[in-house]
């Protein structure tokens, strides 16, 4: 066998890709700024206190859901208050909160590293997941990540946009289903003479409810902690895609048709506070304006302006079917 194999003619003006074990940055196209391959330990130890902060009040949260529960309600505002002593007079009684906050975290934090790994992919500078605890109801005010680098293309845009609600809805939807299988059938549960408050329900629920429990008013029905932990999250969803400024269906929008996303932006706030107006929910008061406040923010120019391929453009008809899926009007009655 002859060795002799002539050696392939490479230029030697060709440039040449270096390996590196250990590299501070991540390889970038030509038109993106080098990005960190990890953002700063000072900002994961901030994730981290945070998380934890939100455990806290999302366990005190879901120790009112599962006293509730207990007791045939929805929602229960002594037992909220109770709990809310828990947290520092017997922490460990809170225990029986701990299906209702891993549930809902899980939801938040899958939906928040989708935004991030899709940053990643993208060579775009973010935070860690960072969570917003509140000692509320629902124990939270969601969870978030800041993006310090633009985003350069339509199909980066969509791809952080739309990554995070799609995941977290297929987690969110099981969630859902343990829920419904799990709930009891309590007649007057929706009775606003006897219920201290109400909580709507997203269509799926309308759906699944139908589907195990026909011939019952969905308003009777009601979900375990496990499955109000994925209401929380289908309302999350819902805000998040909403088609305008720089939320989720925003950036949706805007990767479609810029111009779109420019009167959506307009639109949408007024739609929402005429539903506060007619009384669905008055918290629809504060997103309108916070909306109609964002949208005078800056937008970063999009410099390659590609359009979306098909994968993506069905990607988009799946967001709004799952916009369509988790919007409640009323989300909270009472």
């Amino acid at each position: 066998m002859n060795d002799s194999v002539p050696a392939p003619n490479v230029s030697i003006d060709q440039p040449q890709l270096e390996w590196h074990p250990v590299a501070p940055y991540i390889p970038a196209p030509p038109h993106y700024p080098a990005v960190p391959a990890h953002p700063p330990l000072k900002t994961l130890l901030l994730a981290i206190l945070l998380f934890l902060v939100t455990l806290c009040t999302c366990l005190v949260a879901g120790a009112h859901f599962a006293a509730a529960y207990a007791e045939n309600e929805a929602v229960n505002f002594d037992e909220f208050l109770n709990a809310l002593t828990l947290l520092y007079k017997h922490p460990f009684a809170l225990i029986s909160g701990l299906p209702f906050a891993l549930t809902l975290l899980t939801i938040l934090l899958v939906h928040e590293l989708g935004h991030y790994f899709a940053c990643r992919h993208h060579h775009i500078h973010s935070t860690y997941p960072y969570f917003i605890p509140f000692p509320s109801l629902i124990g939270t005010f969601g969870a978030f990540i800041m993006i310090r680098s633009p985003i350069r293309t339509r199909r980066a845009l969509f791809d952080v946009g739309a990554s995070g609600p799609l995941v977290g809805f297929i987690v969110a939807v099981p969630a859902l289903l343990f829920g419904i299988l799990h709930a009891k059938v309590v007649p007057g549960l929706a009775d606003p003479n006897h219920v201290s408050a109400i909580l709507g329900a997203p269509l799926i629920l309308h759906g699944l409810a139908a589907l195990f429990y026909p011939h019952t008013p969905v308003a009777n029905i009601l979900l375990h902690p496990v499955g109000r932990a994925a209401w929380v999250g289908l309302f999350a969803t819902s805000l998040n895609l909403l088609p305008a400024a720089q939320l989720d269906g925003g950036h949706i929008l805007r990767s479609l048709s810029p111009r779109l996303h420019r009167y959506f932006s307009i639109v949408v706030p007024f739609i929402l506070i005429a539903l506060a107006y007619f009384h669905f929910w008055a918290g629809w008061y504060v997103w309108g304006a916070l909306l109609f406040i964002i949208r005078f923010f800056r937008f970063v120019p999009i410099f390659d302006p590609e359009p979306l391929n098909p994968a993506r453009r069905l990607g988009a008809v799946i967001s709004l079917a799952v916009f369509i899926l988790c919007f409640m009007p009323s989300p909270f009655l009472g």
